[in-house]
């Protein structure tokens, strides 16, 4: 963008100076002022045909026969380098542009004008003179649009590059979860398998010694009994902890957004307000957080220009737990509610929560709402 402005802070410049330079008469003057407008029209229109060849190459050369005949220089007229300048810039958006061999005719026209500058007025600048400088022109050119293609050619394998990184980045994740995940499985199965068998059969035998025993010794083997399987209890729910893997909390929550910023997808803005994080969600409720979330983002990358975004986390009055997800999106835009959002709609709605998506005041908000029964707040 800044190219672009330097660029046609020169070619005002240039062009400028090439209209002070060719002293033509005043009724002539409005002419050129009209053509003059009519080409910086077509350099601002330049952008928006880009991606089409043929209107590219169109418009260039309604740009170039333009130049030529604002710049038609007066009999006898001074010496008026200028022209030359805006010729070279013209060539240059060619080169930039289009194909070598429309290039190519864009070239010839101007090189064609310029020479038939030097014939029709006293300029100063020879034919000889004109081609030498066409010639060493072209060798820059050619040179600059060598030197783009490498570059761009260079930036494509980076971003593959760079692309793969992040694959194989994520596919180590994902194995060191799964191989985390199946450690923590199989020391579950082991619990499981010796000391939860070992309990239960130590439960029966004090059942059998306390049904066979009587007074004091009994009611002690009630208490051995009543220890053991409150252990196995307290065993079974560690084996459950361990086998359950929960995406969900905010611990997980913060390393979802830790790895999209290490990534460069987006620069997340993250707040926790009134008491969220010490509020007492199910692991349910948590992964259904840790899902708003994924999606929203997931959204924003796919589908928004936006590179920033917001997500706040709040609990008024320990009753609700609330997420907001916000980022910036054009004052226009379509929306329509695909199968990521419904689903997690379905969700929240299932266990009795709010969810809302869409653009609101310039931007796109994605919020949920999920109850803390009395149970999980603790207020029995």
């Amino acid at each position: 963008m800044r190219s672009y402005w330097f660029w046609l802070m020169v070619l005002g410049i240039s062009w400028t100076m090439g209209i002070v330079q060719l002293s033509v008469d005043m009724s002539e003057l409005p002419l050129r002022i009209l053509g003059s407008a009519l080409f910086f029209g077509f350099f601002f229109l330049a952008p928006l045909v880009r991606k089409t060849p043929l209107l590219a190459f169109m418009n260039l050369a309604l740009m170039a026969l333009l130049a030529i005949l604002i710049f038609w220089p007066q009999q006898e007229g001074a010496l008026n380098p200028y022209p030359l300048l805006v010729f070279t810039i013209i060539a240059g958006k060619a080169v930039y542009r289009l194909s070598a061999k429309l290039a190519i005719a864009i070239a010839l026209i101007l090189v064609a004008g310029a020479l038939l500058h030097s014939l029709a007025g006293n300029l100063g600048l020879a034919p000889l003179f004109i081609g030498l400088y066409s010639l060493m022109a072209c060798a820059a050119l050619v040179f600059f649009k060598k030197s783009h293609v490498v570059e761009e050619g260079l930036k494509e394998r980076n971003e593959a590059l760079l692309s793969e990184y992040r694959k194989m980045k994520r596919r180590l994740l994902t194995n060191e979860q799964a191989a985390r995940q199946e450690e923590r499985t199989q020391i579950a199965r082991d619990i499981h398998d010796s000391v939860g068998h070992k309990l239960t059969a130590l439960l029966m035998q004090l059942e059998v010694s306390r049904l066979q025993a009587e007074g004091e010794t009994a009611r002690q083997l009630e208490e051995l009994k009543s220890l053991a399987k409150e252990s196995l209890e307290e065993t079974r729910s560690a084996v459950k902890t361990l086998k359950h893997d929960e995406p969900g909390s905010v611990t997980a929550i913060i390393s979802l957004i830790r790895k999209l910023e290490a990534e460069n997808f987006l620069r997340i803005q993250f707040a926790v307000k009134h008491g969220a994080l010490s509020a007492p969600l199910s692991n349910d409720q948590m992964v259904i957080v840790y899902r708003a979330v994924q999606e929203a983002l997931t959204n924003i990358m796919r589908h928004s220009g936006a590179r920033e975004a917001d997500i706040v986390f709040e609990a008024p009055a320990g009753k609700v737990f609330r997420f907001v997800i916000t980022n910036k999106i054009a004052s226009t835009i379509s929306f329509h509610e695909g199968f990521g959002l419904s689903s997690m709609r379905e969700r929240i709605e299932q266990i009795g929560g709010e969810f809302r998506a869409g653009p609101e005041n310039g931007l796109f908000v994605v919020s949920g709402s999920l109850p803390l029964t009395d149970e999980e707040s603790g207020l029995e």
